[in-house]
């Protein structure tokens, strides 16, 4: 629903996400140049609606011209961020009951970016044409990358073009939940319990190599969602609608659970209006971003 990033972001010890800093709409383009030299993030960095929905409008941004663009575009909140500099991407999907001391991990998903391999004849349009998943993606392209896309790239030479793992941006999601450990569930566990009253949600943390991760050693997150998330290893291709089913179901059992618990504690229930209001902020910020 309606959930600030940046009120998120300000719930995780700072030492597990890159530097964010939260730009307001209508700011004044000297404005946003102040805050973002005194924050040290440095170009290129991730720009990002503040209340994002599905990748839309997220952008990496590459100079002050660029920033510009994006701010004057902009006609909502939005999150500067700087570049995490691990390649690899996955979605960890964590449970933990408020009566539990240990949570753990009910599912991973592992992304593959948008990345074109060049022959040393084809333009990165054309590699873009051949794969019918990327040519979803060719108008938005056009609009980001214009004659750049007319670039021929050398035999093997690779470039990714959505750097950030979202399927509504062109990523495949695999399902690694075989990857699950008892030293993934720990690191997870350890990090999620810094942040407060959090029981349910998917982490989307980007990494350097898996054995790292499991030591709990260079890795970031990107975001964290709460209960509007979703257990994302079900958009693996190889996995049937009942199967996908089966794991929402799953899950929303998790929670109802967890809101249980929360509610004895005395954690109010959110009500009908609340919840109505929450939508219409929904479908009105979905609107501004997709019209981005």
């Amino acid at each position: 629903m309606a959930e600030s990033k940046k009120e998120i972001y300000n719930l995780i010890p700072q030492k597990y996400y890159p530097k964010t800093e939260l730009i307001l709409e209508n700011n004044d383009f000297e404005k946003v140049i102040s805050v973002f030299q005194s924050s040290n993030i440095q170009f290129p960095f991730i720009a990002k609606p503040d209340i994002g929905l599905r990748g839309s409008a997220v952008k990496k941004i590459h100079d002050f011209e660029e920033l510009k663009a994006y701010n004057s575009n902009a006609n909502f909140d939005y999150l500067i961020q700087d570049l995490i500099p691990f390649e690899n991407e996955v979605g960890i999907f964590y449970v933990r009951f408020p009566s539990e001391k240990k949570g753990k991990v009910t599912g991973i998903v592992s992304k593959e970016f948008l990345i074109v391999e060049g022959d040393g004849i084809s333009s990165v349009e054309d590699l873009i044409i051949r794969n019918p998943r990327y040519a979803l993606q060719l108008k938005i392209l056009k609009q980001e990358y214009g004659h750049l896309l007319k670039d021929i790239l050398m035999k093997g030479e690779k470039r990714n073009l959505v750097p950030y793992g979202n399927h509504a941006r062109g990523a495949k999601f695999i399902d690694a939940s075989n990857l699950i450990s008892d030293k993934l569930t720990k690191v997870i566990d350890d990090m999620c319990q810094e942040i407060p009253e959090f029981y349910f949600g998917r982490l989307d943390v980007m990494y350097y190599n898996w054995t790292d991760l499991e030591d709990g050693k260079n890795f970031a997150i990107v975001e964290v969602n709460g209960a509007a998330s979703e257990p994302t290893h079900i958009y693996d291709p190889k996995h049937s609608l009942f199967f996908a089913w089966k794991e929402l179901a799953r899950h929303i059992t998790y929670m109802y659970k967890i809101s249980i618990e929360n509610h004895k504690k005395g954690v109010p229930y959110l009500s009908h209006k609340e919840g109505i209001k929450e939508y219409r902020l929904h479908l009105e910020q979905s609107n501004k971003i997709v019209n981005f």
